[in-house]
């Protein structure tokens, strides 16, 4: 069974923050980089984070300006989001993903594996 779950959005003030986690099938997550992407509503989906499958290398979009973390614990099957110093243009709904080919995550593009459902990042002022 695969499965990716999201949780950990929800609504904020600007300048909070969030931590996202996405729960990972052991078959679709062990030896594989991971990665999370959004949307925003009328956007086209945008590469947000990746990282390796060994956790030492992470790459972010330019938007994230050092206010997001990304991470993994390899023991609990979790890749996380850390969202600091958020924006309403961080609003979108968020999800993470298993790139197939772990040269991928150099590209910042999303991932091109399987995907979650999302989870729901609203930022007001």
């Amino acid at each position: 069974q695969v499965q990716l779950v999201e949780s950990g959005g929800g609504l904020v003030q600007a300048g909070e923050s969030l931590r996202l986690s996405c729960v990972v099938s052991f078959h679709i997550f062990d030896g594989y980089a991971m990665g999370w992407f959004r949307q925003a509503p009328g956007k086209e989906r945008e590469f947000v984070a990746s990282i390796s499958w060994d956790g030492n290398k992470m790459y972010y979009a330019p938007f994230v300006q050092s206010r997001f973390t990304i991470s993994r614990d390899n023991a609990k099957n979790t890749v996380y989001l850390q969202m600091n110093d958020l924006r309403p243009e961080d609003t979108a709904v968020y999800y993470c993903g298993q790139y197939r080919d772990e040269r991928w995550i150099t590209t910042r593009r999303i991932p091109g594996g399987y995907r979650g459902q999302g989870t729901q990042v609203t930022v007001s002022w």
